[in-house]
């Protein structure tokens, strides 16, 4: 999207950043912000002949007009060339406004006939292909989204289609010859759509087309899956995955007892999967959400879910770390005594060494553990397990870590485990002088020996040198 500037090589007065003109950078930018991927082939102005209100004419004539409103508003217009036609645009966007109100305010008006003309204005002003999206150039947590031009338009269209939708004459009985696969199918790819305005929109409609249409709900599913498949293992680059995972928090949920077979396959070959990804702050919460609801549903996939998310744990990334210990939390909020027994010894190993972590916001977060009732309740439990894993990182901390604030939270924690089970708290302090003793001492002999190496090697020397006799 850079490009130099020619006015960086004759004025000194431009800055320049990484050898591109601040003012070249911003005009790309700019460029960005707006694109469109409707454009019209001729060149000719476009003509709408004006029809009256529907609200006008008798009741009687009012579907054979709503229809010939729907066929107008097939009409694309170019929105990338502000200055033409204006008058036909303005009429358009009216023309929409008032069969929005009309749908959701009018009887009637559904009739079979109608069906086709819905889908076909739907279909004509939303399905298009995308202006490209570089990857590369365009990271979606620094970057201005690419706005879509004709929104004026759009908006009205989708707006349109979600009353129609939502209206108590809906048919899904006739609705499905037009709704169909192939019609789902052009819907997800527009969940790439770079406008979070559209992706919104987007969300409601596939919703409601799920909610309506049974025969539709295991393909939508595959295809979501699918779309998530090719985001972890081939792309890594899709803007709608924060969209359909927050559709699929409310599928889960509606899911029936017990899972299928495919909906735990999901769960541990898509959803853990997901947390790989580089933009995973972009989703996190919802895909949180989706795994929590999962486990409510069936608190026996707690332990592969655990399972799965120490098998990815980011190793580089602090950010990512935190969010992990912000998911595990939510995780163990609502795991049941019985499921915690089989992870705890894995669990708390991760959790020792995130304590034990320079950076603070990681340690701090692992300790913030100690502050919820219910966690604490578990390791009260389970405290002869899980003492020992964490208790030699804890102590360590409290005399050697760099920020006060952590050292504060670790004794809150030691004082914790102390008041639990005294009496296994002073044995591991015993044991644990003991360790440091004994290290100490191997480390005062290694010091010892080594000296001794290097006062071998200097008489040699000397003796070579002739300085002292052999």
């Amino acid at each position: 999207m850079r490009a130099m500037s020619s006015a960086a090589t004759t004025s000194p007065s431009v800055d320049k950043v990484d050898g591109f003109s601040r003012k070249s950078v911003r005009k790309a930018k700019q460029k960005r912000s707006q694109s469109s991927s409707q454009f019209r082939s001729q060149g000719k102005p476009i003509e709408l002949t004006p029809l009256p209100l529907l609200t006008d004419v008798p009741a009687p004539e009012q579907p054979e007009l709503f229809l010939k409103k729907l066929q107008q508003c097939c009409t694309v217009f170019d929105f990338m060339d502000t200055l033409s036609d204006l008058k036909m645009k303005e009429y358009k966007r009216s023309t929409l406004n008032e069969l929005v109100d009309y749908v959701t305010v009018s009887r009637g008006y559904l009739t079979e006939q109608a069906y086709p003309d819905v889908v076909k204005m739907v279909s004509y002003n939303i399905f298009r292909t995308l202006p490209p999206s570089d990857s590369n150039e365009f990271d979606p947590e620094e970057d201005e989204p690419t706005l879509e031009a004709s929104w004026p338009h759009l908006q009205l269209v989708y707006e349109f289609f979600i009353r129609f939708l939502e209206s108590q004459e809906f048919q899904p009985s006739i609705a499905k010859k037009y709704i169909d696969q192939k019609f789902v199918l052009q819907l997800l790819e527009l969940f790439d759509s770079e406008d979070p305005r559209e992706r919104d929109y987007l969300k409601t409609v596939l919703h409601r087309i799920y909610g309506k249409f049974l025969g539709l709900r295991a393909f939508i599913r595959k295809q979501i899956n699918n779309i998530f498949l090719r985001f972890v293992y081939e792309t890594e680059h899709f803007n709608g995955v924060a969209e359909l995972l927050e559709i699929l928090g409310s599928i889960i949920n509606g899911f029936a007892l017990p899972l299928k077979a495919e909906h735990k396959q999901f769960l541990v070959k898509v959803l853990i999967p997901l947390h790989t990804v580089r933009s995973l702050s972009l989703f996190h919460a919802q895909l949180a959400y989706c795994i929590v609801q999962f486990l409510e549903k069936d608190p026996a996939l707690t332990e592969p879910v655990i399972r799965g998310l120490l098998k990815f744990w980011p190793k580089t990334c602090s950010q990512k770390e935190v969010m992990f210990l912000g998911e595990l939390e939510e995780i163990l909020d609502v795991i049941e005594p019985t499921q915690f027994v089989k992870i705890q010894e894995p669990l708390f190993k991760q959790i020792s060494r995130c304590v034990s972590s320079p950076h603070f916001q990681v340690a701090e977060r692992a300790l913030y553990y100690w502050n919820n009732e219910y966690i604490m309740s578990l390791i009260e439990e389970n405290s002869s397990v899980i003492l020992p894993i964490m208790f030699a990182s804890l102590y360590r901390i409290s005399k050697e870590h760099w920020n006060p604030a952590i050292v504060a939270l670790v004794y809150n924690v030691l004082k914790a485990f102390m008041e639990m089970n005294s009496t296994l708290f002073d044995e591991l302090t015993a044991t644990y002088k003991s360790d440091r003793q004994r290290e100490k001492k191997k480390e005062k002999e290694r010091e010892d020996l080594w000296k001794k190496l290097e006062d071998l090697e200097l008489k040699r020397g000397l003796r070579s040198d002739g300085i002292i006799p052999t």
